[in-house]
């Protein structure tokens, strides 16, 4: 783990070109952890996520119940507190970075139906002590 705030954001940004992350929820019904991967994005401490099944998926469902998550990205792990983006300016934000990290969306396109539809969750990393 990363044990000082500037550390975080520095490891933080360098960490963004990677093409996924680990995302690991902790079982709703099981308590067992689960780990799924997916793509990503990160602004500041915050990584964003796009579920396309929406809240239906079990991992949204995971971290509804119990929103302290774990994240891998390359070899390092950090903690968080996830949450549903419910800000309009953020939900924006995350569809346009994620359409534009991995589907080349540009500001003269339209966003794909995955960008427009699916379901921003958001992941607020911890900071180290």
């Amino acid at each position: 783990m990363i044990d000082h705030p500037d550390d975080l954001t520095e490891l933080v940004s360098r960490l963004k070109s990677e093409d996924y992350c680990y995302l690991t929820t902790t079982g709703r019904v099981s308590g067992r952890p689960h780990e799924i991967e997916i793509w990503f994005a990160i602004k500041d401490n915050t990584l964003y996520l796009l579920s396309g099944g929406g809240d239906k998926s079990d991992w949204v469902r995971n971290l509804r119940a119990y929103p302290a998550v774990t994240v891998r990205i390359g070899k390092y792990t950090f903690t968080g507190k996830a949450r549903i983006v419910d800000d309009e300016k953020e939900d924006l934000m995350v569809r346009y970075m994620l359409a534009e990290k991995y589907q080349e969306w540009s500001e003269d396109k339209s966003l794909s139906d995955w960008a427009r539809t699916a379901l921003p969750v958001a992941i607020d990393f911890h900071r180290g002590e």
